[in-house]
């Protein structure tokens, strides 16, 4: 009885796998969606429609972008965890997909157990940016301002949970700063509150501040992580400052629905590989300071294995700041 039963499953298994093979000859036929878990105007979004047409060539395919904010990027992590397994509905995510594992208790997935990751898209250079009227004017004049009795600093970022979120709340701790956190549905509303100078600091994309710095909109004061931005140049990294503990690495993915078949996944692996590959996607995210993974590093086990280490990396990070989402 052992025997017809593994028979049966081996059957199955390879009736599934014909089943996915045929399915990835004539796929795509039809658009796809890719979710992108925060709001326009961040560099999450930026990426997206800088991908975008490349990607479209590759697959021969329409790819309709939808932005699904709130929730630090919960939100459309959970509408793409219950799509159709098909391959038409494929996921942009980051950092805050690690986080959310341990900052939200109710969540209806599990990234690990939920996600087929297809393959990861690069490291973002971000900057401590401030509003144009703050007075400090580098980072030495803003911590002594920052530390003024009496002061009460407004530090805006995108949402519980988010890369913004979380890596202020690291810098805070290292810069030893007391802050009021204002969060908002996405980069692109903390941005226009930012440049309103409603509230004081905030992390911003290096593609999103650089113009915005150079037209004195806004105040840079360092860079987070240790990659510099050509597009702020001068502008120090924190560990250059002293700050190791801040070399920290803002990453987006690209994951579909768990049970994807696995032709599928690699067809978009194949058209996110010719993607990075093409000439003005490697110009633009040079520019924009977005430092593609190497070519080693885009399988989709070596998203999965990056996934799987963030979890408890920034769980410790949630913890140890007492950081609380939902």
């Amino acid at each position: 009885m052992s025997i017809l039963r593994a028979l049966a499953a081996s059957a199955l298994a390879a009736c599934l796998l014909a089943a996915g093979a045929a399915s990835a000859q004539t796929y795509p036929s039809r658009p796809i969606t890719m979710f992108v878990a925060f709001p326009p105007g961040g560099v999450d979004d930026a990426i997206a429609r800088i991908i975008q047409p490349a990607l479209q060539n590759a697959l021969n395919q329409t790819i309709v972008i939808e932005n699904v904010g709130g929730a630090g990027g919960m939100i459309a992590a959970s509408r793409a965890a219950r799509a159709d397994p098909d391959g038409y509905t494929i996921l942009l995510h980051q950092d805050a997909l690690a986080a959310g594992m341990t900052l939200y208790k109710d969540l209806t997935f599990d990234a690990v157990k939920d996600f087929e990751p297809i393959g990861l898209i690069n490291n973002a250079v971000t900057t401590l940016a401030a509003r144009p009227t703050l007075p400090a004017n580098n980072l030495e004049e803003l911590l002594k301002w920052a530390k003024e009795p009496g002061r009460n600093i407004k530090f805006g970022h995108p949402g519980v949970g988010s890369f913004g979120h979380l890596a202020d709340s690291l810098i805070c701790e290292e810069l030893g700063l007391k802050v009021t956190q204002v969060p908002y549905r996405g980069a692109g509303p903390a941005l226009v509150d930012l440049l309103a100078g409603q509230v004081d600091i905030s992390i911003i994309g290096g593609v999103v501040a650089a113009p915005l710095v150079k037209a004195g909109k806004l105040k840079a004061y360092a860079l987070v992580g240790d990659q510099e931005f050509a597009g702020l140049p001068g502008l120090k990294t924190f560990p250059e400052l002293g700050y190791k503990k801040l070399n920290i690495k803002f990453w987006h993915m690209l994951l579909a629905p768990k049970g994807t078949p696995r032709p599928i996944i690699d067809k978009l692996n194949a058209a996110l590989r010719a993607t990075m590959a093409d000439p003005k996607v490697q110009k633009t995210f040079a520019d924009g300071g977005f430092l593609p993974f190497p070519a080693d590093q885009m399988t989709p086990e070596a998203a999965s294995a990056l996934l799987k280490r963030e979890i408890p990396l920034w769980g410790e990070v949630i913890k140890a700041n007492h950081i609380t989402g939902g």
